[in-house]
């Protein structure tokens, strides 16, 4: 619980004081054509401002999901590693979708997912070890209970 909270909390920082300020700039600077007015109101700024930070939070909660998937034997580190190149395109397209169409704030949210998945290869191989290590100490107890 700690971690996924902490996790989060630092998703809503990075949204907030990161991601926000640069996609509302662009947003406020961006125009089609100079006849067409650029303009928003509150409500489109605070839904802006909460979808980016909200969606910052979620995707900050990487490790946690990949901890739980390895748990269930779903992924493991090996998987993770030999589809690196493939997660890299996975996390540049995941932040065009949860930025607007700005590159600079696509890679900045593009560069923590991806140390987040390099943790989250971590995070994997631990599982990993710390399941084989109850398998082998169960075993251990079960042939010292036949002996």
């Amino acid at each position: 619980m700690f971690f996924v909270s902490l996790l989060f909390f630092f998703g809503v920082l990075f949204g907030y004081y990161v991601i926000a300020p640069l996609s509302i700039n662009f947003l406020a600077h961006y125009q089609v054509d100079p006849s067409v007015l650029n303009e928003f109101d509150i409500t489109s700024y605070v839904s802006t401002v909460t979808m980016l930070v909200l969606a910052s939070a979620f995707v900050f909660q990487l490790p946690v999901i990949v901890y739980f998937l390895s748990k269930i034997g779903f992924i493991t580190p090996k998987f993770m590693r030999t589809y690196r190149k493939h997660a890299i395109v996975v996390i540049l397209v995941l932040g065009a979708l949860i930025t607007p169409p700005d590159p600079i704030s696509q890679v900045l949210i593009a560069i923590p997912l991806f140390g987040l998945y390099e943790i989250s290869i971590f995070v994997s191989g631990w599982v990993l070890r710390k399941e084989k290590a109850s398998f082998d100490k169960a075993m251990g107890e079960d042939s010292n209970k036949s002996k």
